[in-house]
């Protein structure tokens, strides 16, 4: 990494398509502020073996997605076309380049979603191929576990789970889109009301407590911003502030325990400026973390975490 930068983070103009919730749009907005801070390096991540692609997911799935055949290369609910194809692929080539920054820096981020609702024979949710499960199956070495803080559960994730060995999902949610608990799969869901950020922060203490009796080579966090408490399609249970307390309780814990973490943006539907300052708050919060260490302020002019009660 370059100057004072400490997270390598993973983008490509090609992640960028047109959508209509918006939801990869706001990826070259995080992008273009990440670029801008002198703690983040911008990389490109370069182009996949798509036979890695054939391995995971059912092989008839895989074929008509890159060929843009119906019902199937629609069932993630985008319209199907080359740009689409495009971005999917280069974000899939972006979760094993960051695997490799992660594993040697202790942090890395691509700047991508899309993930976590694909199962092995179709799409969902805005998810074509499952990039969480892929790093699992590119590294059968490599003890992976997912903490998913995205508002709908990892349903996709939890069906890898059940089929490769090496894979462990701990999800985090208001919405259980499927996502219903299983092998090597925890769900904690978290409904809104009295108390929310509270219980949903002891959510997050009972995640790292799992976490670590897994003992993963490397956690994947899904650092949604769909749980945020204005977003149209989560209306989670968390504050500005709450996220932030989220970011900085993961991140530390990651770094106490000494384990690499790879993270991705997973949801977060909001008007296009506020959606990025919500993600750039996990940069920031995770920048100041591995930069200044553990215990000192999370960043400067950004609100303050909401207490434990």
């Amino acid at each position: 990494m370059s100057g004072d930068a400490v997270i390598n983070a993973f983008y490509s103009h090609d992640y960028c398509v047109r959508t209509r919730n918006g939801g990869m749009e706001k990826l070259a907005g995080v992008a273009e502020a990440a670029a801008q801070s002198p703690a983040i390096t911008i990389r490109d991540p370069g182009v996949i073996d798509v036979d890695h692609l054939f391995r995971l997911h059912d092989p008839a799935y895989v074929r008509d997605f890159l060929d843009g055949t119906p019902p199937l290369a629609r069932s993630q609910n985008l319209p199907w076309s080359p740009a689409l194809r495009t971005a999917v692929l280069a974000m899939q080539a972006g979760q094993l380049r960051a695997t490799e920054a992660a594993r040697c820096d202790g942090i890395a981020v691509n700047i991508a979603n899309g993930f976590h609702h694909a199962r092995h024979a179709r799409g969902s949710g805005f998810c074509t191929f499952n990039g969480l499960a892929l790093v699992a199956l590119a590294h059968p070495d490599y003890r992976v576990a997912v903490l998913d803080c995205d508002q709908h559960g990892g349903d996709g994730t939890e069906d890898f789970a059940a089929r490769l060995p090496n894979l462990y999902n701990y999800s985090i949610f208001g919405t259980s889109f499927g996502c219903n608990g299983g092998v090597r799969s925890v769900i904690d869901p978290i409904e809104k009301g009295r108390n929310a950020e509270r219980r949903y922060m002891a959510a997050v203490a009972r995640a790292c407590t799992q976490i670590r009796a897994w003992q993963p080579d490397l956690l994947i966090y899904q650092a949604g911003v769909d749980c945020h408490m204005d977003d149209p399609l989560g209306r989670g249970p968390l504050s500005g502030a709450g996220l932030i307390q989220r970011d900085q309780r993961v991140f530390e814990f990651c770094r106490s325990e000494g384990l690499p973490v790879l993270v991705t943006l997973a949801g977060g539907y909001q008007a296009f400026s506020r959606t990025v300052d919500l993600h750039m708050n996990t940069f920031e919060i995770a920048a100041a973390v591995y930069r200044e260490g553990i215990g000192e302020p999370a960043v400067a002019g950004v609100a303050q975490p909401v207490a434990d009660g």
